[in-house]
């Protein structure tokens, strides 16, 4: 039995979550600052579909890319040296989540990014929790991602392409930017052969859980970024 969790209830033990399906660990509470923060520190994140509960998830193992060993194939890094695009922080947040809600995924009949769960994203940005980098060419928003920051973790959500390419434009960028900023994770939740053929990898669920004890300590306080452009790094780069 999955426990259902009152308000203002604890998250159970990660180690008490079901092995099928994989991670489930419990439904309900709500989507408030305060319980989807404590639940990104201990490596839980919500997931569910219109119309059902919320449920909350802890995937053992763990699907994480470590910022510095992103792999960027030959033609990515010819893209990020030559083409005409800009890279952007945080600039249009809510562009770029309702981008990633309307975006059809393969095997997928809807999305799990319900107005309920934008509207707590979009709350988690105003606070310096939530961000996004986004690819603009020609001035237009081609592709991005989003994610949460915790301590000196990252904890992706999803992203978006309308260009060739552009997703993965902003995931170097933001490989780079965390590189800069002393960040020492990005929690991909689960396991893809996309994301490992981008250089993500999975490690148990304890060694997860032990890297946030150590990146996310729990008096830091949310550290905002610039809203500016950072589309010059690869080319500056030999």
């Amino acid at each position: 039995m999955v426990p259902w969790l009152p308000e203002d209830a604890a998250f159970p033990r990660l180690e008490t979550a079901l092995t099928e399906p994989n991670g489930l660990l419990a439904a309900g509470g709500d989507l408030s600052p305060r319980r989807m923060i404590a639940a990104y520190r201990r490596g839980i994140f919500p997931w569910y579909s219109a119309g059902e509960p919320i449920l909350w998830w802890s995937p053992d193992p763990r699907m994480v890319l470590f910022p510095e060993t992103l792999r960027i194939s030959r033609s990515l890094a010819k893209t990020l040296r030559n083409s005409r695009y800009e890279v952007r922080l945080d600039s249009v947040f809510n562009d770029v989540v309702r981008a990633c809600a309307g975006k059809p995924r393969v095997g997928q009949s809807g999305t799990w990014i319900t107005p309920e769960m934008q509207a707590a994203y979009c709350e988690l940005h105003l606070l310096g929790y939530a961000h996004s980098v986004e690819t603009w060419i020609e001035d237009k928003l081609a592709g991005g991602l989003y994610g949460v920051a915790i301590g000196r973790a990252f904890y992706g959500e999803s992203m978006f392409s309308d260009a060739r390419d552009a997703s993965k434009i902003a995931l170097a960028h933001l490989c780079a930017h965390l590189k800069r900023r002393g960040f020492g994770i990005i929690d991909c939740q689960m396991e893809t052969t996309h994301l490992a053929s981008l250089g993500a990898r999975t490690i148990p669920r304890r060694d997860f859980a032990a890297r946030l004890d150590d990146l996310c300590p729990w008096g830091d306080a949310p550290r905002r970024w610039v809203e500016t452009a950072i589309g010059d790094h690869f080319r500056r780069q030999p």
